[in-house]
């Protein structure tokens, strides 16, 4: 498994960067090479949609047989299944479980006893304790019921959102401002940050709009999302540093830590940092953004 982490010093949750999680196709071979040097801080190695039904098999030992190979840095794995109620999805899910693949992804989760099956069969063929599932809600079911899938079970991680699917499930278009899309955006980072998990936007299908993608990305930070998803290297750099602390972040998080750790040991009970109060809470997240850039600068 990789070590892509850090704690925080007040909190005992992992934190792994997810700014760019690009997807790649699981059936070509020269793109799983490929992706052990991109700048991306995970990868999903797919085996649903980007692979044709006669070469879904041999992408599955494709893929596996990449991730347990290795040679992917400290880049987090995931390999995409196919849904448990095709053919191909039981299969999948066993032999993912017995990779070295940090997480499976599971496309179109509606419940949480969907969750709790799939955490059946890979605790059933073997999967290491800290393997993950990473859910996506992609349907409108899935949103409605996207709290209890959250809840479900405690190797989910993470949510996914799958906006093109949705997007045909709710009969809304694709437009600048999402508008279909921000009830249902809306309540899985609210369920996301409930069961404290991380939460990744959905994917931007115009390559050639690169205005409208950084507009994405910023709305999907503004909205709470933990990073974005992606189909080609060109969309990681805007990814990575519209999700990522920027340098300023990064100076203000250590004036304030540094400013509270001054109060405390003076035993004064307020802290004012460039006019503006600072409790715990800001303290925390100062914690935060200082502990993420900590990794990110050691990738």
């Amino acid at each position: 498994m990789t070590s892509f982490a850090t704690t925080t010093a007040t909190s005992s949750v992992t934190l792994r960067p997810r700014r760019s999680v690009l997807y790649m196709p699981g059936s070509n071979d020269r793109a799983l090479e490929k992706a052990r040097g991109l700048d991306a801080d995970a990868l999903v190695l797919d085996l649903e949609d980007a692979v044709a039904p006669a070469q879904k098999n041999a992408a599955r030992e494709a893929v596996v047989a990449a991730v347990n190979a290795g040679g992917y840095g400290k880049r987090e794995m995931a390999i995409r299944i196919n849904s448990l109620a095709t053919s191909w999805g039981d299969t999948d899910l066993r032999l993912v479980a017995g990779s070295r693949a940090d997480a499976v992804c599971v496309p179109k989760v509606e419940s949480a006893a969907e969750v709790l099956e799939i955490a059946r069969i890979m605790d059933e063929a073997g999967a290491l304790g800290d393997m993950q599932i990473w859910a996506m809600i992609e349907t409108p079911l899935g949103v409605i019921n996207v709290n209890s899938i959250a809840g479900a079970h405690p190797r989910l991680q993470v949510l996914i959102m799958g906006t093109s699917d949705l997007a045909k499930e709710l009969r809304v278009p694709h437009t600048p401002e999402r508008l279909g899309f921000i009830t249902s955006l809306s309540l899985c980072v609210l369920a996301a940050r409930a069961h404290n998990l991380d939460i990744l936007d959905g994917v931007y299908l115009d390559l050639s709009d690169e205005t409208g993608y950084q507009a994405i990305c910023e709305q999907g930070r503004a909205l709470g999302f933990d990073g974005k998803t992606l189909i080609h290297p060109k969309q990681l750099a805007p990814a990575n540093e519209v999700f990522g602390p920027s340098l300023a972040a990064v100076i203000q998080a250590e004036k304030i830590i540094s400013a509270f750790n001054e109060a405390q040991s003076q035993g004064l009970g307020v802290v004012v940092v460039d006019g503006k109060l600072v409790e715990n809470l800001h303290v925390d997240e100062a914690q935060r953004t200082l502990a993420i850039a900590a990794v990110i600068a050691a990738q």
